[in-house]
């Protein structure tokens, strides 16, 4: 076994690759960028090192060297998958932990995969996979295959440059498009057309082989709930799939992986009839370990971590095939920094507070106090949780994500709560295109309780009261004679502002009833009703409120610059994600008119144009090109045309 291993990546697969060489009294080693100098894999590393990018192959041999480590672990994402960088670690003598760079090579290639593994005999999706094909020939390829298609990008992967056509009107914009993206994305706009297989599942098979020949799958995980091809929830075993259907389903991977002498942990891909179960065809592998692969660690009870590492220090596995046995069912939710409110736009911020479910697994690479920024993919956690049954590990899943908390940055934990409600996952009824299916009702009840603004607002009155005894300072409604109502005009979530009276231990929200109201540390009783809760106030004003798995932040509304009200329809601009200012629009004392771009915000290599909401005059502008700007940052202010 290694004394010393370098993890090339950060966040929670670094984490996760920590905790498994802590156990084997291993050495870890982490590496950083400027950004990432506090994070919370740097500081659960025996040694950290700072380099410029995670992308930096050289630096990071380079740190390798220094710190002594004979290997390096590239976990996955940035050079998991880089034929280059894994010949580059052996030219320097270090062990990469991943498979030889011929097998990266032989599947980082759509085209070239499915040739060499329908050469060993495994099944591939019908379609036309030549080099160098036009458009037109692309596109008479595509009616050959038979509508609806699927056009894919042969490089990358993540559902970049996909395109579903299922008219022959729409081939020629999506052929260009896809080129577009594909070429965008991957510097490749090399396109294959597959038939659509309707109503497909997403059925992955875990294989490992070591250098002596032998080759094992660990069972299959099922990834269907997926939003824009990304995968959401995954769980192991899947519901679909027998033991004879599963055997040979793990078969077909096994080779698929000897097709191409492949060493290490590796996934096959493939997707199959929801309705022909015994119709899968495999589509591609991924040369690394996965995201999802806590799960199929609960149902095995193997460590893939520790099997990727003696398998690279030339040990052979440990098992063989009739030894492999899947016990219960195991289920895995990614949290994201994203809000589903809001189309699924990126969030970020500060972690104010954080509390994660004791009884589940928690794959995570945050902590609080730690600032999510809009640099790195926005998944920031996976809850995982085994149970003897597939019902069982659902509501475990369920309760988990409950106890969920993280306050400071919205996350899709709410939506993922809905989405496992969902009769059609309860029952294993699933597909890709199922979330996007029923994704309005998901997103349908945006509503805030009351209570939620009730606790904001007397917390809100607890943070300006004044520690002097002047009573005329006070905002609480002190009036001579008698006590007063103090008025709060409360924004929840960028939304529309809602009038919330205070006075004493009494509060009203909108144009309700007085009701008696008692504010302690965790919860808050509203006539007699306890609603226990997490709450924590940001530098910026802000109030955050969390219970069961959501969460909402409410402030105060804003007075523009001039000294009025902002308008409800939003005199004030605020950013939608977390991310670079690309470019202003206008400049102060400027007319606009409602709708008029204004300013654009760049994250994730998504633009958003921030539109102004109300006609009037440009007020203030606190922001220019090239500004990083936080969830919510205020890009402008407009006096609306009514308060000139």
């Amino acid at each position: 076994m290694f004394t010393t291993v370098l993890i090339a990546n950060r966040g929670e697969i670094a984490v996760r690759v920590q905790r498994t060489l802590r156990r084997l009294g291993v050495r870890s080693v982490a590496v950083y960028a400027p950004d990432d100098a506090g994070s919370v894999h740097v500081r659960g590393a025996d040694e950290a090192v700072r380099i410029p990018s995670y992308l930096d192959g050289a630096a990071i041999i380079e740190a390798a060297r220094a710190t002594g480590a004979r290997a390096v672990h590239p976990g996955y994402g940035f050079l998991a998958e880089n034929a280059a960088f894994a010949r580059a670690c052996a030219e320097a003598g270090i062990v990469f932990i991943g498979p030889p760079p011929e097998a990266i090579e032989a599947m980082g290639d759509k085209i070239e995969a499915k040739l060499t593994v329908a050469a060993a005999g495994v099944p591939v999706v019908p379609g036309r996979d030549e080099r160098g094909l036009s458009d037109e020939q692309l596109a008479e390829a595509a009616l050959e295959v038979g509508l609806p298609v699927l056009l894919k990008p042969s490089a990358g992967g993540g559902g970049k440059g996909m395109r579903l056509v299922r008219a022959e009107e729409e081939l020629a914009e999506a052929i260009a498009s896809a080129r577009r993206e594909a070429r965008g994305a991957f510097g490749d706009d090399t396109l294959l057309a597959e038939r659509f297989i309707d109503g497909p599942r997403h059925i992955e098979v875990q294989v490992f082989a070591d250098a002596h020949g032998n080759v094992v799958h660990l069972g299959e995980r099922e990834c269907s709930l997926q939003r824009r091809h990304q995968k959401i929830v995954e769980e192991a075993p899947s519901p679909l799939l027998d033991a004879a259907q599963r055997a040979e389903i793990g078969a077909h991977a096994v080779n698929a992986a000897r097709s191409i002498g492949y060493v290490g942990a590796g996934t096959v891909e493939f997707i199959v009839a929801g309705e022909r179960p015994d119709e899968r065809y495999f589509m591609e592998m991924n040369t690394r370990l996965q995201v999802e692969h806590p799960v199929t660690e609960l149902v095995t009870g193997l460590d893939l971590v520790e099997l990727q590492l003696r398998v690279a220090a030339g040990e052979p596995l440990p098992f063989a095939q009739d030894d492999v046995a899947l016990t219960g069912h195991a289920v895995e939710a990614r949290v994201y920094a994203e809000d589903p409110a809001r189309g699924f736009l990126p969030t970020g911020g500060r972690v104010l507070a954080l509390a994660e479910p004791p009884q589940a697994r928690v794959d995570s690479g945050v902590g609080a106090g730690d600032e999510i920024g809009s640099r790195y993919d926005p998944m920031i956690a996976k809850v995982v949780v085994h149970g003897r049954d597939r019902a069982e590990a659902l509501r475990a899943l369920d309760r988990a994500l409950a106890e969920y908390s993280l306050l400071g940055v919205h996350t899709n934990v709410a939506f993922l709560r809905k989405l496992l409600a969902r009769p059609e996952v309860v029952s294993g009824d699933l597909d890709t295109g199922l979330v996007e299916r029923v994704l309005p009702e998901l997103n349908a009840d945006a509503s805030v309780p009351e209570w939620v603004l009730a606790a904001a607002a007397l917390e809100r009155m607890n943070a300006v009261t004044p520690a002097g005894d002047d009573p005329w300072d006070a905002m609480d409604g002190w009036r001579v004679g008698e006590a007063a109502w103090a008025p709060h005009a409360l924004v929840v979530d960028g939304g529309e502002p809602v009038e919330v009276r205070t006075r004493g231990a009494e509060v009203a929200v909108g144009d309700g009833e007085p009701r008696r109201a008692v504010l302690s540390e965790d919860a808050l009783v509203l006539d007699g009703r306890r609603h226990p809760h997490r709450r924590v106030t940001g530098r910026d004003g802000a109030v955050w409120i969390g219970a069961e798995g959501r969460a909402w932040s409410v402030r105060e509304r804003e007075r523009l610059a001039g000294g009025g009200t902002a308008a409800a329809a939003g005199g004030v601009l605020r950013s939608p994600m977390p991310g670079t200012v690309l470019a202003v629009k206008v400049a102060e004392g400027d007319a606009v008119a409602e709708g008029q771009p204004v300013v654009i915000v760049e994250a994730m290599k998504m633009e958003h144009t921030v539109v102004a909401a109300v006609a009037g005059t440009v007020a203030r502008l606190p922001v220019r090109a090239g500004d990083q700007v936080a969830l919510d940052a205020v890009l402008a202010e407009i006096t609306p045309e009514e308060a000139q």
